[in-house]
């Protein structure tokens, strides 16, 4: 096997980490994990991103109205194995269940310190120069 001469992805990563993905969120919607801070939590699974080898899962999660989001990925870290486990009835087709870590997902929060900068009252004047020019 040729090793991909790009750092980006491949097809497979990111199929399985869909899978993954899908499988994590079954496992917290059904009230499988019994840990009070995960239970009072609505959490959002955005993105699973798998090791080329596909035996690590790094889960980049957003926990929605709670302030402090390091108490909640400490707790799912912490269930991190059993989730694991959990994971095999779904995962079947994988020669090795991947172990499973959560980070915080904060491409969100870059997103709304993007968006602040465009409506910012200088790039606007400078948008508006260019629109007069034309």
């Amino acid at each position: 096997m040729t090793k991909p001469t790009s750092s980006a992805p491949s097809q497979r990563m990111l199929r399985v980490g869909e899978q993954v993905r899908a499988a994590i969120t079954q496992v917290l919607q059904r009230g499988e994990v019994r840990d009070e801070v995960i239970e009072k939590t609505v959490i959002s699974i955005s993105e699973v991103r798998m090791s080329p080898d596909l035996k690590m899962a790094t889960a980049y999660v957003t926990p929605l109205g709670v302030k402090d989001h390091d108490t909640v990925i400490a707790a799912l870290n912490k269930h991190a194995k059993y989730i694991r486990g959990r994971l095999g009835n779904q995962l079947r087709q994988l020669k090795y269940m991947p172990e499973v870590r959560f980070r915080d997902d904060t491409s969100f929060d870059n997103y709304q310190k993007i968006d602040a900068l465009l409506r910012s009252p200088e790039v606007q004047r400078d948008l508006g120069s260019d629109e007069d020019q034309d």
